[in-house]
């Protein structure tokens, strides 16, 4: 037999499980598919090594669909500074709290933590049926909506399939939207790391001949460090002994936080930039990963991500009560119009960074350290950048500005 829903959501990770679940809020039946079981519950320590920095909106969608509680409970942390510096000059960049009507500038999660939080709430919700395991081998298009058909021989039908299943999206794939992007030759190195003076609860960055290396603060006083290196560099990083590492680490860090004691399990993830030429077909759209893909030096990825699950559920919710059928494509191009401008300037501008940022040139060490002065020392520029940053703007869903959209 098959099992209608209004909404099919691919992906059960931060964005796709925001997206049910402002959905189910909002009255619309949806059913959240997920490859794998997540995990609600772990000990204490270690913290995981996946965490993001989530900007005020995010905090404002998260809080809205009644996540947040459940993310405080578990865990996260407030930052209230944030240091950028130029190790090739003296360009800096200082971004405080104080000079803003909050008391941070944002939080660090580990991913899990606003997974598990985001299921809780589905299991509330009468609206919302979560299937896991859930692998799809086929889609297809037909006069009555969208037609998954799952690894287990389950066949699923809904007026609209949104998939939020990652960078490698399968469901994209299917859709048979094409991408455009280039890999950056760089990776990630990811991992959790204990230092002698406290992180004062800011966030550091120093821009660094291969890429930047960021120290963010956890809840437990450690810092989760993600360092972008070539991948060679990287590889080499990863196979170093623990001690070899800190001491590269610690270099690398210009001994901003002091000595480097101890560090976790690391990992490595490429970096690429990409982006679907369409975000949107026949009952078919993409968010999050699925639909961009940018560099992490701003942390920006998943709160673009967040941003898409606001505007999708918003527009379904508004083309429901409405009583249009959500089988039609004018909210699905308000969506792509919405949402994909925003992103590619923010993707492009994450590009331009780490490019300007990569080169060695003398004149252009110089006028980019001049470029940071210049905006550190002007309020109006420096309060304009760190708004953007926080996600306080008036383009935004409703959900973001913390209000709901049903």
């Amino acid at each position: 037999m098959t099992e209608r829903y209004e909404v099919i959501v691919c992906g059960g990770g931060m964005v796709g499980a925001a997206t049910a679940c402002a959905l189910a809020q909002g009255g619309v039946k949806v059913a959240l598919l997920e490859r794998y079981n997540p995990v609600r519950q772990w000990p204490p320590e270690p913290i995981d090594i996946r965490v993001s920095a989530l900007t005020k909106a995010s905090q404002n969608i998260l809080e809205t669909v009644g996540a947040w509680p459940g993310m405080a409970r578990r865990g996260v942390c407030a930052y209230r500074d944030m240091r950028v510096w130029d190790a090739a000059a003296d360009g800096e960049l200082h971004f405080d709290c104080a000079d803003t009507e909050f008391n941070e500038l944002g939080h660090l999660v580990e991913n899990r933590v606003t997974v598990a939080a985001l299921w809780d709430v589905l299991d509330t919700l009468p609206s919302a049926t979560c299937i896991t395991p859930a692998k799809v081998v086929d889609m297809q298009l037909n006069d009555s909506g969208r037609q998954l058909r799952l690894e287990d021989g389950r066949i699923l039908e809904a007026d609209l399939v949104i998939a939020a299943d990652g960078r490698d999206s399968a469901l994209r794939t299917m859709a048979g939207i094409e991408i455009t992007g280039w890999d950056y030759h760089q990776d990630g190195l990811v991992a959790t790391v204990s230092t002698e003076k406290s992180h004062q609860f800011t966030a550091w960055q120093r821009f660094l001949d291969e890429g930047p290396l960021a120290f963010l603060p956890l809840k437990n006083g450690q810092c989760s460090i993600v360092w972008t290196l070539s991948s060679e560099t990287a590889k080499n990083h990863l196979a170093l002994a623990d001690q070899d590492f800190l001491q590269a680490l610690e270099q690398a860090s210009g001994g901003i936080l002091g000595k480097m004691l101890d560090v976790g399990p690391r990992a490595a993830f490429p970096l690429r930039f990409q982006y679907a030429n369409r975000y949107i077909d026949q009952r078919f759209a993409l968010c999050g990963d699925a639909a961009h893909a940018m560099h992490p030096l701003a942390g920006q990825g998943v709160n673009a991500g967040l941003l898409d699950a606001a505007a999708i559920a918003e527009l379904v919710i508004q083309t429901k009560r409405e009583k249009r059928p959500l089988s039609g494509s004018r909210f699905l191009r308000r969506y792509e119009r919405w949402r994909k401008g925003d992103n590619l300037m923010m993707m492009a501008s994450m590009d331009v960074l780490n490019k300007a940022y990569g080169m060695s040139a003398e004149p252009l060490i110089r006028l980019r350290s001049a470029g940071m002065n210049l905006i550190n020392h002007s309020a109006v520029v420096k309060a304009y950048f760190n708004n953007y940053a926080m996600g306080l703007r008036d383009d935004l869903p409703t959900l973001a500005k913390g209000r709901i959209c049903w």
